[in-house]
Order: structure tokens, then C-alpha cells, then sequence
């Protein structure tokens, strides 16, 4: 699976509309991002951008995406992570623009890695204090909104993190449904969403 499969993928979905968004995977010495500015539909591989942890570009033409500094602190803070998808997607977008985070009101929030999926800290685009404000709200997580903007997921494979990004999206809509229907969402408990974790380690969900 590529970069730019994944991408154009999520576009289709509508999860990272022409431009928005973006992909990346760790290479040795830094990562490998999609380019800023440019649609999806006409990426080939020599407009991917090889950046350093400080953003300088080791290799290609373009200019990497202006989220470069949310996934190089993302790849510094957390060593197993080796892909990151970074989405506009319309559900859990909205739900971050309430500054509103996920409970632990479905199983599949333990895909995430905790019992909740939480919402940084609202910070400008393309600024270090986005991608700051990103690391407290992955802690010990997978995945997490960021405040009236978007998703991040990260896997140790870019299958896992396109994967995660989507099962994030899915749970949005869902949590989304039952506050539109004035329902109130029945929380699983701390002990319910560890025999979920222990579950899931045992089919290797997790990985």
C-alpha cells in the first residue's frame, strides 16, 4: 500500500477533499509526506517530500505539507509509529468543532487504544503548537481530534492508520446519531473497556 493509494483514497471518501489533509510513513532519517498544495487525483511518487525531523526536505522538489511539524513530533514522541494519516473527515470533524472528544460509548473505541479518543487543544494550522497540543491528547492513544479541524491516527503500518482514521470517522457518525436523536449513550465501564483491550490483544487488533 502507497502513500499516494491511501490518499486518493480517503479523498474518494471524502475524508481528505482534493488537497486537504495528509499522509506520511517514517524512512530512516525522518519520513515521507505528501506535498502541500497539490490535489490528490494528480500526485505521482516524485511529488512526495522526504523531510527531517526539522523539516528540512532530504528529497523532492515540492514543498512538504504545512502539517509537516504535526507528524514529526508525532514520529519523535512515539518510536512504534510508522504512518500517520491526518484527515478532514465530515463527521468527526464536526464533533471536533465542539471540542468534544469520544467516550467510551462503543467497544471500537479501544482500536484507538484507551477508553476514549480525546480532542487536543485548539491550535492554528500548520503551527508547532498544533503539533504540540496533538502529543498530550495521543497519550496512550492512536488516535485522537484536533479542535475544529480534524483527525489524526497513527499505526505501525500505513494499512493501521488509514484503517484507524476511518474506524474513527464510523464512531463519530455513530456518537453523532445518538446526540442528534436525544438519546443518552450508555459508557461502557473501565473494567468492560479492559476486557475489550484484552480481546482485541488476543486477535491482534491491536497491531
Amino acid at each position: 500500500m502507497s502513500i499516494i493509494e491511501t490518499a486518493r483514497r480517503l479523498d474518494a471518501l471524502g475524508f481528505m477533499p482534493s488537497k486537504s489533509g495528509n499522509v506520511s510513513t517514517r524512512i530512516e532519517g525522518g519520513f515521507r509526506i505528501t506535498p502541500s498544495g497539490l490535489p490528490y487525483a494528480a500526485l505521482t511518487e516524485s511529488d512526495l517530500v522526504e523531510v527531517a525531523p526539522d523539516g528540512s526536505v532530504l528529497a523532492g522538489t515540492r514543498r512538504p505539507s504545512s502539517e509537516w511539524r504535526l507528524h514529526a513530533e508525532i514520529y519523535a514522541a512515539r518510536p512504534e509509529a510508522m504512518a500517520i494519516v491526518h484527515t478532514h473527515s465530515p463527521r468527526a470533524t464536526a464533533l471536533s468543532c465542539a471540542r468534544r472528544g469520544l467516550p467510551p460509548f462503543h467497544y471500537m473505541i479501544a482500536l484507538a487504544g484507551g477508553d476514549d479518543i480525546r480532542c487536543a487543544a485548539y491550535a492554528t494550522f500548520g503551527t508547532a503548537e498544533l503539533a504540540l497540543s496533538a502529543i498530550p491528547a495521543l497519550a496512550g492513544r492512536r488516535a485522537c481530534l484536533l479542535a475544529n479541524h480534524g483527525v489524526v491516527a497513527l499505526g505501525t503500518s500505513l494499512a493501521a492508520a488509514e484503517t484507524l482514521a476511518r474506524e474513527v470517522e464510523n464512531l463519530a457518525g455513530e456518537y453523532l446519531d445518538l446526540l442528534a436523536a436525544r438519546l443518552d449513550p450508555v459508557l461502557l465501564t473501565a473494567e468492560e473497556m479492559a476486557a475489550v483491550t484484552a480481546q482485541f490483544g488476543g486477535y491482534g487488533r491491536l497491531r
